[in-house]
């Protein structure tokens, strides 16, 4: 049976191919055009909230589907940007949020926001990507987390980076062997613990990058014999799901670095 590092590097070594093989599904495919075709009309806000269709592929290229359902605070960070340091996605440490109104930057461009190659293209590629890691995680859990660790690894600036995003955190804890009962522990001792025990500038680095998930996918494989985790559980909206706007906001305002 290939092991999770293996199932990982093969994808990971010619990502390129495995991209493409992704863009050429017929779902993807028709999303895609879609997308393409409707996207570049749009110029406001309002409108990218009324089509449903380029909505939800915006949402999935970023990781966000799982909030689809919160419009009125993803309208706020659309509508505030990212130019102000005081903007709505600038104050939450998860960075899908940020990269979201950056390809849609409304608040910078207003109507000309969707002509641009990040927009389209951009948004193209985020969505090519994140349904490749769904469908590697399909069959492994261990390698969907893997790829997505390495796509992130380079914006993780503090602690509170990786506690605020749930797929980030799942990596790290059982990389360095810590209990699921950690997360529960105090945010900020977490935050301290983590910085102490990484060096989070080697997560700019793809070979350091590389080094620390052969150690995940080793301790993967050891927690997790086959069968034995339902592969969705660390992506599912459950525990996002029916919660208040203002209570999300809370969980997820904590600034970079402690700030």
């Amino acid at each position: 049976m290939t092991t999770t590092y293996t199932s990982y590097k093969l994808i990971s070594a010619d990502l390129q191919t495995s991209l493409k093989r992704v863009s050429e599904q017929p779902d993807v495919k028709r999303e895609t055009e879609y997308y393409l075709a409707k996207i570049g009309s749009i110029k406001s806000i309002d409108e990218f909230f009324a089509d449903s269709r380029l909505y939800n592929y915006a949402m999935k290229a970023h990781g966000l589907d799982d909030m689809a359902y919160a419009k009125a605070f993803m309208r706020k960070v659309l509508t505030e940007g990212v130019d102000e340091k005081g903007a709505f996605a600038n104050q939450l440490s998860d960075t899908r949020y940020k990269a979201l109104a950056e390809s849609l930057n409304f608040a910078r461009h207003g109507e000309l926001a969707t002509t641009f190659e990040r927009a389209q293209k951009g948004v193209v590629e985020k969505y090519n990507r994140q349904t490749l890691e769904v469908s590697a995680g399909e069959d492994n859990t261990g390698v969907r987390l893997a790829l997505y660790f390495e796509r992130m690894a380079p914006s993780i600036t503090s602690g509170y980076s990786i506690i605020a995003d749930d797929a980030l955190a799942q990596v790290v804890r059982t990389a360095l062997q810590l209990p699921a009962e950690f997360a529960a522990t105090d945010i900020d001792r977490q935050a301290a613990y983590y910085e102490e025990m990484l060096k989070l500038d080697e997560f700019k680095d793809p070979a350091k990058v590389g080094t620390f998930l052969e150690r995940f996918t080793s301790m993967w494989e050891l927690e997790n014999p086959v069968g034995s985790y339902d592969p969705l559980t660390v992506f599912q909206p459950s525990s996002l799901t029916g919660i208040s706007t203002d209570l999300l906001l809370s969980i997820n305002n904590l600034k970079l670095g402690g700030r």
